[in-house]
């Protein structure tokens, strides 16, 4: 099935910083797992569900799809927007393995998106951090949203799980290599937080809002940020980030539940703002 939907190919948006390899897309599989009941619980709470119509914005693997598709039903639609080819035809073949058939995906960019017909909510999970300009995309995002439809948006603040760390010198030097490579890449890493202005600034109200932070201490749950760290090591090399402090990168699994071990302690998983509004008549 193809999308009723075409976009144009804004430059202005960054390119995925984390990049479409197998590792990658493992990593992210993993982590949509663990998130899924907040993205869920939260989607209901934002009241998208039986029949609607909705925009999956930067729908990656298809997993936040999968997630609304259930919501919707068989008389809903899902439609994913996604700008690589590569794991569109992943998310496609996960799609139909889940026995979903109201989920299609289109590939383009976020901004300038065109559809025949409008939807009942637009919705999108660590998206706009990675934006050259996530006010232009919302404001693009929301014309294609019916009047007293639902926008809804899932994104990072970091500033509680780095205080968290800090009681472990090397679980902290890890997510603060993380973070730093964020910044020098222009991905926000407070995108969370800045919801509410970028909502009222295109019009809309001030969103209903919450903060989940989601604690573990096995290495399943820590091996998602040192998967994530793999995946920047490009970016560090392009940047200069010195990662040798960190020692022997094979090792960080074991070295990291050590220290836990020891501290007797749990960390956190990014903390997920999650932020929905209507949009006015």
């Amino acid at each position: 099935m193809t999308a009723t939907i075409t976009t144009a190919m804004d430059k202005s948006t960054c390119e995925y910083a984390l990049g479409y390899s197998n590792a990658e897309h493992d990593r992210l599989i993993r982590q949509a797992l663990l998130i899924a009941p907040i993205t869920e619980r939260f989607l209901r709470e934002a009241g998208i569900g039986t029949g609607h119509r909705v925009l999956d914005l930067g729908s990656g693997l298809g997993d936040v799809s999968m997630v609304v598709a259930g919501l919707v039903g068989p008389s809903g639609e899902v439609v994913g927007l996604e700008r690589d080819a590569s794991s569109i035809a992943k998310a496609s073949a996960r799609v139909e393995a889940a026995r979903f058939r109201n989920v299609v995906f289109a590939q383009g960019d976020v901004n300038d998106i065109v559809s025949e017909k409008t939807f009942d909510a637009a919705v999108g999970r660590f998206i706009l951090m990675f934006q050259t300009d996530p006010l232009s995309v919302l404001k693009s995002v929301s014309r294609l949203v019916r009047p007293s439809g639902i926008l809804a948006f899932q994104e990072p603040s970091w500033t509680g799980m780095l205080a968290m760390a800090a009681r472990l010198p090397l679980w902290s030097r890890v997510l603060g290599n993380i973070h730093e490579m964020f910044l020098r890449s222009g991905i926000n890493p407070e995108m969370g937080l800045d919801l509410p202005g970028k909502f009222q600034t295109i019009g809309l109200p001030a969103p209903t809002m919450h903060l989940d932070m989601l604690l573990g201490s096995d290495a399943t749950f820590t091996g998602i940020m040192l998967g994530l760290l793999r995946s920047l090591l490009p970016l560090a090399e392009k940047h200069g980030l010195p990662l040798a402090e960190l020692g022997y990168i094979n090792t960080l699994s074991e070295r990291i539940q050590a220290e836990i071990a020891a501290a007797n302690a749990v960390v956190g998983f990014v903390p997920i703002v999650s932020a929905w509004a209507r949009k006015p008549f």
